[in-house]
This record gives structure tokens, C-alpha cells and sequence, in this order.
């Protein structure tokens, strides 16, 4: 393809490029900028269009469209938050993440609501990575890259208040794919596949949080080799925690966010901050965490109301 074949000119070089091109990939790949940036979409390989439509409540897949980048939406507690933008394989544009990072932090902030579930617009793909035709277009008006701002956003995406569902719908390619891996809890079909490109086009991304999912040695090969992960594979390695037919993906990620949504939510929130403070920890640390947030932050419920409904099956005697 074009964009493998292509390489970077050195200053004075023989040959005529293309200008745009040129100074995008001197400033995107070379350049000095966040590590955050995903992998242009044109340099995916494109497979078959796939079928994995999934069931999206009061609405089809032929009412979405590119005219809002990011769609909003309740079912109960539960947000859905879908990228809008299946004929670009929901590229994540400039718009697109700014409107995502938006979201969230508003729904992080939100009493109404427990649980946020992200799922992808269009039969093929959750997200493709970055979108290359905008960047090439930014890249010719001069336009300079995302701030820091943007790997900020990513934290926060990854560690935010309220727990985060993935309803991968298709593919989940470079930025797609380091997005994929800050949710709590994928849900996929046999269409979800995942790339991890960023050494392809001379970037590092995803070293912090894809060892945590896959485990060391895994991580090592999906970020040093940009490799093709297969849905089985993406199942038994974990990331995918359920491999479900290819019409049911946002409804059993419903399902899964339904069940969060009935538990204390303060606990659901204390559990999810534990979890993800605890990453790095000694052992020890994270036990006596615990029982500081059980004693200064997460008063335990009152027995007879916590455990109301078993008691009024069972009794107390």
C-alpha cells in the first residue's frame, strides 16, 4: 500500500513529493509531539465489509449519520455513547475526540448516570485510528498537531469516575485500538479485531495500559510487532471479555452495564478507583488502601439495608 511503501524524504533528497504528505509525516512521525497520536486509517489494511450489525436501542444503523460526530443518548442510568462517523470507519477526527472527551468528562460529573456504554456507528469497524485525510489537510494549511491536552484526555478517559463498556462493533485499529483498552469491559463478535500500530508509523503509544489487560510478554508483541489480534485470540488474551454473536454486541454490553447500574454506586466508583490506583502497587499497599477507603471515604452500608433483600427471603434467624 501507498502509505507502507512510502518513505520519509531526508532534507535535499532527489524526487518530488507530494508537499501536504511530506510535511505531515515529518510532523506526525518524526516531529516531536505526544505519544497519543493513533495510526492514519489509510494505513490499515480495509478487510471485507462486515456484518456485525448490533441492535442500537430506539434507533438503526441507517439514521446514523456523519452530521453530529458523537451520538448521546439514556437508557435508564445507562449512557450510550456512539461514534458517529461510519463512512469514514469512525476515524477519530479532531471533532470527533474533542466531542468524546466532552462526553465523558459530562457524564463522569452526572448523578444520573452509572454506567457509560461506547459502541460504534456502521457494520465495520469501532474505530479505524486516526483520521489521515484530516491530518493531511491540517498538515498543507500548516495547522500544528494536537496539544498535550490530547494524552490528558486519554488518561482521563481511562480513569474516570464512572465504569466504561465497550460495544466493539468492528474493528479497533491504532487509535481505535489504544481507545479499546481504556474501557473497564469490552464486549466483541467476530468482526472485532485489533492493531496496536504506532511503531509502523514511528510512534509509541499504549505501554502504560495494554500490560495491565494482556499481561507483559503479550503486550511486548502486539506493540512491538503492529500485528493483526484475532477475536478468539483477543478473547483468551483478555482483551475481550466476552465474544458474543455478532447481532448481540451492544445489547449484552447492556446487559453488563444494567447489572452495574443496580449495585451501590458508590461502591461500584470506590471499586473501579481501587482498581485502577492500585496498578503498580505492592501487594501490601493495596490491601491497606482498602481499608482506608473503607474507613475514611466508603462507610459500609448499614447491614439491614444493604442486605435487605436477602433478608427478606431468608430471615434472620
Amino acid at each position: 500500500m501507498f502509505w507502507r511503501a512510502m518513505r520519509i524524504p531526508d532534507d535535499g533528497a532527489p524526487g518530488k513529493r507530494i508537499p501536504a504528505l511530506t510535511r505531515l509525516m515529518r510532523r506526525y512521525i518524526i516531529g516531536p509531539s505526544a505519544s497519543s497520536h493513533s495510526a492514519p486509517a489509510d494505513l490499515l489494511e480495509r478487510p471485507n465489509r462486515a456484518n456485525c450489525q448490533i441492535h442500537q436501542p430506539q434507533r438503526s444503523h441507517s439514521d446514523l449519520s456523519d452530521e453530529k460526530p458523537i451520538l448521546l443518548e439514556h437508557d435508564g442510568s445507562v449512557a450510550i455513547v456512539t461514534l458517529n462517523r461510519p463512512h469514514a470507519m469512525n476515524a477519530l477526527s479532531r471533532q470527533l475526540f474533542t466531542e468524546l472527551y466532552a462526553t465523558m468528562d459530562k457524564l463522569d460529573e452526572e448523578d444520573e448516570t452509572s454506567v457509560i456504554v461506547v459502541t460504534g456507528a456502521g457494520d465495520r469497524a469501532f474505530s479505524a485510528g486516526a483520521d489521515i485525510k484530516e491530518m493531511a489537510r491540517l498538515a498543507e494549511q500548516d495547522v500544528p498537531p494536537p496539544s498535550s491536552n490530547f494524552s490528558e484526555h486519554s488518561w482521563r478517559f481511562a480513569t474516570g469516575r464512572k465504569p466504561r463498556i465497550g460495544a466493539l462493533n468492528g474493528l479497533c485499529y491504532g487509535g481505535g485500538g489504544v481507545l479499546s483498552t481504556s474501557f473497564d469491559i469490552r464486549v466483541g463478535c467476530d468482526k472485532t479485531r485489533f492493531r496496536f500500530l504506532a511503531v509502523t508509523y514511528g510512534r509509541i503509544n499504549n505501554s502504560w495500559l495494554l500490560p495491565t489487560i494482556v499481561g507483559l510478554p503479550m503486550a511486548r508483541e502486539y506493540l512491538l510487532t503492529g500485528r493483526v489480534v484475532e477475536p478468539d485470540e483477543a478473547l483468551a488474551a483478555g482483551l475481550l471479555n466476552h465474544l458474543v454473536p455478532q447481532d448481540q454486541v451492544l445489547t449484552k454490553a447492556l446487559e453488563i452495564a444494567q447489572d452495574i447500574a443496580k449495585n451501590d454506586q458508590r461502591m461500584v466508583q470506590g471499586a473501579k478507583r481501587l482498581i485502577d490506583g492500585n496498578i503498580g502497587r505492592s501487594w501490601r499497599a493495596q490491601f491497606e488502601e482498602e481499608l482506608n477507603e473503607q474507613k475514611e471515604k466508603l462507610a459500609p452500608t448499614p447491614v439491614l439495608e444493604g442486605f435487605a433483600s436477602f433478608i427478606d427471603r431468608k430471615g434472620t434467624g
